[in-house]
């Protein structure tokens, strides 16, 4: 199936180049010691451009609850992790401990970031797994590779393209993770045929996302925030599952954590390779 966009996307290098930007603005702010700079930063999800009428800057909501960001992260979990992979961390949710993570896997971050979910999942696989990131934005990959050298990580790696092609083989690792990314990419189904053709048979999928409830349309959606912001893109909630079955994938849940505007839920999103496929 295809699945369908809003009326308000723009081309799919139009979006790439937005969204690149907007990132490339975050690592640079992240990279900053300054923390003021930091908390100043605004041009993706975790600031003002994401749910834009329900939060306030910083990610948190007009009631203070906080929608992206680090602070979705159990506070423990980000003891020892480098202060520049923390501040530029603008998901909404944490992936990672989801994702069921056994020591000796190989995981694979879409849209990895400044790195700080292939940090984590780093340390849950240990030294006979491996985890590799993969990121369309120069910045992001530069900031990324300062922070796993910060935090002596060596069994990672990142890579430079883009999630709707992917730059590792087939059947080359047990779990897919991803932190707020997949609303960003013009061809969700790309991303998500992708996702499956590298997975081994049996792999695991674990994604936080943002969500539509169904009763929202494309428009609705994008009257609720931008792109770029994380909501505009948005698959609504049967979009995602009918999405995830199209690209062969099964067991698949769809679980809303918590609210990021109107209609609109940060989520969990679960998935299976089936054991008998194909690589």
């Amino acid at each position: 199936m295809t699945i369908p966009t809003s009326p308000a996307t723009p081309a799919t290098d139009d979006v790439h180049e937005l969204v690149r930007r907007r990132y490339a603005q975050a690592a640079t702010v992240a990279a900053q010691d300054d923390e003021a700079d930091a908390g100043a930063q605004d041009g993706c999800c975790g600031g003002t451009c994401g749910a834009d009428a329900a939060t306030a800057p910083g990610g948190a909501t007009a009631t203070g609850g906080t929608v992206f960001g680090a602070a979705l992260y159990d506070a423990t979990e980000l003891t020892g992790l480098p202060r520049a992979a923390v501040r530029a961390s603008l998901g909404c949710g944490d992936p990672t401990s989801v994702a069921d993570l056994r020591p000796g896997d190989r995981v694979l971050d879409l849209g990895s970031g400044g790195g700080i979910d292939v940090l984590l999942s780093a340390r849950r696989v240990g030294p006979t797994g491996f985890v590799h990131g993969v990121d369309m934005t120069e910045e992001m990959l530069d900031l990324a590779r300062r922070n796993a050298a910060e935090a002596g990580a060596t069994n990672v790696a990142f890579h430079r393209g883009t999630i709707e092609d992917l730059p590792l083989p087939d059947a080359s690792v047990d779990v897919v993770v991803s932190n707020c990314v997949v609303n960003l990419a013009p061809d969700k189904s790309a991303v998500l045929a992708e996702a499956y053709r590298v997975l081994v048979p049996g792999g695991r999928l674990g994604i936080s996302d943002v969500v539509a409830e169904d009763r929202l349309t494309p428009a609705d959606r994008a009257a609720r925030g931008s792109h770029v912001g994380c909501v505009a893109g948005a698959l609504s909630v049967s979009e995602y599952v009918d999405g995830l079955v199209a690209a062969g994938f099964v067991d698949v849940r769809v679980e809303p954590t918590h609210a990021v505007a109107d209609g609109m839920h940060g989520a969990v999103v679960r998935a299976r390779k089936p054991a008998g496929a194909g690589a």
